[in-house]
């Protein structure tokens, strides 16, 4: 019997006072333990609400200047928008970019954190913003850590979309140990995830949907670098 999968929103903000700045920390330990128990976790005010609406603004820009491309499949980057029909850009390719070199700090905030607590020997990162044009493409059933190898350990991804609500689509599809879940992109709300232990697919985006994906990488010897 199928069920139907449950969703995930994060609380909303007061509306009476701005959002309270990110804590030092990324994770708390209710976070750090359903990671550990469930493969997943996720929380809301990752950036805090001026960074991301800053890092969605030069995100904008870099589109505008013809800086995103369309996404390929697997390592050979086969495009195919029937599977995957995002534009994407890597953030290490826009140093110049303030906000974004403020994110990429956040994310190496999260990766500190993760080998202090969690011991994984994450040894570095690599951070791509992604663009779903609302044309009704998404992402097809996958998993993040590529066959056979340990290079990609955590997957971290924090959305950027004002305003979104379900009739949108765009919701990221979960499928973990105790069912499907679907979580709503809306803006700054951090998804982490172990990248080879659960599957997931970004359904049909009506509007357009912005993410920052990190994956938080283990040295591996016996593959090369991406």
């Amino acid at each position: 019997m199928t069920h139907p999968a449950r969703v995930a929103r994060p609380p909303a903000a007061p509306t009476a006072r701005p959002a309270p700045p990110p804590p030092d920390t990324p994770l708390d330990d209710a976070h750090l333990d359903e990671l550990v128990a469930q493969g997943w976790t996720t929380r809301a005010g990752f950036l805090g609400d001026a960074l991301a609406r800053s890092v969605l603004a030069e995100a904008r820009e870099l589109r505008s200047d013809g800086a995103l491309h369309p996404a390929g499949i697997s390592r050979e980057a086969v495009r195919d928008r029937s599977v995957r029909g995002d534009h994407i850009t890597w953030m290490s390719h826009h140093p110049e970019s303030p906000a974004m070199g403020a994110a990429w700090t956040r994310f190496e905030g999260l990766r500190a954190q993760l080998n202090q607590t969690l011991w994984l020997g994450l040894t570095g990162q690599e951070v791509q913003l992604a663009c779903y044009p609302g044309d009704g493409t998404g992402y097809a059933r996958h998993v993040d850590a590529f066959q056979g190898s340990m290079n990609r350990r955590i997957t971290a991804i924090c959305y950027l979309n004002e305003a979104w609500v379900p009739a949108h689509g765009g919701a990221l599809r979960l499928w973990t140990d105790s069912g499907e879940l679907l979580i709503e992109p809306t803006l700054d709300t951090l998804l982490v995830f172990f990248s080879d232990r659960v599957p997931h697919a970004v359904e049909p985006a009506f509007a357009e949907r912005w993410a920052i994906a990190a994956w938080l990488r283990k040295t591996d010897p016996t593959r090369p670098a991406l």
